[in-house]
């Protein structure tokens, strides 16, 4: 399977059209649609249903777009770490991470590192934990901002200083926002919108107890803005982590007791990283070293 193969594989995805297609590669028609037969030939799978004006994806075609689409990533991040002067600090460092309050360290630090190395650009891909982590495996992203705990022997990690806590955000017109904090029981029978995080489904369900019984879920989330809109429809209140963001109409409200962790920048272990991928960990150890020293 060639890559050249799944770039025109993607373009008529996206054109849904051969001829436009065709057009845009600069390769015949009749060029185009042989070189797709083989790679459904090889993959033993239709990828499109052909219908008269326009061509759709199968539900393969599907799958394979995605990971034609991350190839295709991966192929462009080679060949910039390949091509870039090797005589200075330069290029993409891409990072994954959910929403959380070690952003706001990480910015600075980010910030800092790019007036010592201003040739250097940063591609933050926002998303929950199991999406990060895939992302570090298939090399598509070279850090993530993680919440603890983390396999040591899968990741090595910088340990960041704000902690994060969890709460609800709710209407400030609800009873709960007249709260200073929320107890489960205060809980029981109110409707929530949940985090769809594996990795916390199982210490939520352990911090409500029997009164887990006695809550109704209407929605799932993996981005709090998304959430936020639905709770000020009046879909239920967000269980969530506390950020820097204030969204009018709303209240946060933490957890008691708390429910609180530390957050890590991580990366994979025993790996052989890019030299400006290098520098901004050692950088980031640095930074956060100093600022552990200013605090004793």
């Amino acid at each position: 399977m060639e890559l050249r193969v799944l770039n025109y594989f993607l373009m008529i995805a996206r054109e849904e059209n051969i001829t436009r297609a065709a057009n845009l590669l600069h390769v015949s028609q009749p060029t185009l649609s042989r070189q797709i037969a083989a790679l459904e030939e090889e993959l033993g799978t239709k990828l499109f249903v052909r219908q008269s004006h326009k061509i759709t994806l199968t539900e393969d075609g599907l799958l394979l777009r995605r990971r034609a689409e991350e190839m295709r990533q991966l192929s462009d991040k080679i060949k910039e770490e390949m091509t870039k002067d090797k005589g200075e600090i330069a290029g993409e460092i891409a990072i994954g991470g959910g929403e959380l309050q070690s952003m706001n360290e990480l910015s600075q630090i980010m910030a800092a590192f790019r007036q010592k190395y201003p040739l250097v650009t940063f591609k933050i891909q926002s998303g929950n934990s199991k999406d990060t982590k895939w992302g570090i495996e298939q090399g598509l992203l070279d850090l993530g901002l993680l919440i603890e705990p983390v396999s040591t022997e899968k990741y090595d990690f910088a340990r960041m200083h704000p902690t994060e806590q969890w709460g609800v955000m709710t209407a400030v017109d609800s009873p709960l926002a007249q709260l200073d904090y929320v107890e489960s029981k205060d809980l029981r029978n109110q409707t929530l919108i949940m985090s769809n995080s594996r990795p916390m489904e199982s210490e939520l369900n352990h911090w409500f107890g029997s009164d887990l019984k006695q809550i109704n879920i209407a929605a799932n989330y993996n981005l709090l803005y998304n959430a936020v809109i639905m709770a000020r429809a009046g879909l239920g209140s967000v269980l969530c982590l506390k950020l820097e963001a204030h969204y009018k109409g709303m209240k946060f409200v933490p957890l008691k007791p708390a429910l609180t962790y530390n957050s890590v920048l991580a990366w994979k272990a025993d790996q052989i990283a890019a030299r400006n991928v290098l520098a901004f960990i050692d950088f980031t150890k640095k930074y956060l070293e100093g600022i552990s020293d200013d605090e004793k």
